[in-house]
């Protein structure tokens, strides 16, 4: 099947119109897209938008040929005109299929949301999906063999890819396109940047691309950390990273410290913005996990992790320091640092980067600086993607 992307963009546009917000100011030339709509191999059209006629001719296309125009969105929207000897837009019911002519043989799905999700499978059974804006999947069943393309409101629902890698409809090599693109996300680098954590990827307006034809599907680092200061925004931005995965383990290492209403009102906020398909366990203990085959492993954060180990080592106290404490702390940072270097699982980790603040008061203080500066540079070593975040934007250090 041969597909081409009309439009990539959310359902006004991007930029939005009279919006004065940083991303659609800055979203011009190849960062501008129209609404999203989707042309395959000339005879079925994904969502009739205006202008779909303009944009088919740009990209050296014809809608004379099209024999079916299905609408996914949750409502019909504001009037579009219909051009001229296009057929009349419908919608397949959830569940329906259709067959055309062509040979090719739609399937409507239901959403969770408003809205029409479709599987197109091509004459030669290649199969995309294509989920509508701010939809994902419902209901989904095992499936043995997963689709070659998907199409997907990645930005707002990650949480559909992560549905449909947990049954095994998107795979190593499915190529993961983003659609319904909005300005919650800048465009350029930092949208590139997120989409390639999802394991997706965006192209512009006007695209051809052919389903089921090897494309290099931007890998997915299987050991990241997250630095950054009090409050940047380095929690968020790990916890992002996995949101397109199911099964997530959330390693919380700071434990309940009971009676401290200020640390339990932290932890509920934590929990709040994870997504329900995660799971949390409690513990410093993180060698046994990483050794261990299982889903992606969040780790929040190595700081609290050397807070304990310090405590079991008695590192406050500079004569048990002197007499095996520091030999002892070496020992354990180096198992974990071993144990990360071995682990089959995805890992993304949290810690604090303290070294670039006022120097502690105290010599207790001056050791944890320097000895959580030894552990991130030691963590950072073994991970293919180390990232800084300073006042809520990431900075790519590796990776």
């Amino acid at each position: 099947m041969e597909l081409t992307l009309l439009g990539t963009g959310a359902p006004t546009g991007l930029p939005r119109p009279d919006c004065p917000c940083a991303a659609c100011a800055t979203a011009v030339g190849p960062g501008a897209r129209a609404a999203t709509a989707l042309l395959i191999d000339g005879t079925l059209l994904l969502d009739l938008t205006p202008g779909a006629a303009f944009a088919a001719a740009r990209s050296g296309h014809s809608l004379g040929g099209v024999r079916q125009v299905l609408l996914s969105h949750p409502h019909d929207g504001p009037p579009v005109e219909v051009p001229a000897g296009l057929v009349t837009p419908a919608r397949v019911p959830d569940g329906g299929e259709l067959a055309l002519l062509t040979g090719h043989r739609v399937r409507a799905l239901p959403m969770d949301s408003p809205g029409t999700g479709y599987e197109v499978t091509g004459p030669d059974g290649e199969r995309l999906l294509y989920l509508p804006p701010g939809g994902a999947p419902a209901g989904l069943a095992e499936t043995s063999r997963p689709y070659e393309m998907v199409l997907a409101d990645v930005m707002a629902r990650p949480d559909a890819l992560s549905r449909l890698r947990a049954v095994g409809a998107l795979g190593a090599t499915t190529d993961v396109i983003a659609v319904h693109i909005d300005h919650d996300v800048p465009p350029g680098p930092e949208l590139t940047r997120r989409l390639a954590a999802a394991g997706a990827r965006a192209v512009p307006d006007g695209t051809t691309l052919v389903v089921g034809e090897y494309e290099e599907v931007p890998d997915v680092p299987r050991r990241t950390l997250v630095l950054g200061g009090a409050r940047s925004g380095k929690s968020v931005e790990a916890e992002r990273r996995l949101e397109a995965f199911p099964g997530v383990l959330y390693v919380a290492t700071g434990g309940t410290r009971g009676g401290d209403t200020e640390w339990s009102q932290r932890v509920a906020l934590h929990r709040e913005r994870r997504p329900g398909s995660w799971s949390t366990v409690e513990t410093c203990d993180l060698v046994p996990l990483l050794a261990e085959d299982g889903p992606p492993l969040l780790i929040d954060c190595l700081s609290l992790w050397l807070t304990y180990a310090m405590d079991e080592v008695g590192a406050w106290d500079d004569e048990a320091w002197a007499g095996g404490g520091e030999r002892a702390l070496r020992e354990r940072v180096s198992a974990l640092t071993e144990a990360v270097r071995n682990t089959r699982r995805t890992v993304v980790a949290v810690s604090n980067e303290v070294g670039s603040g006022v120097v502690p008061a105290t010599a207790s203080g001056r050791r944890y600086r320097d000895e959580l500066g030894r552990l991130n540079a030691a963590f950072a070593a073994e991970c293919e993607h180390v990232l800084l975040v300073v006042a809520g934007q990431a900075l790519a250090l590796r990776g």
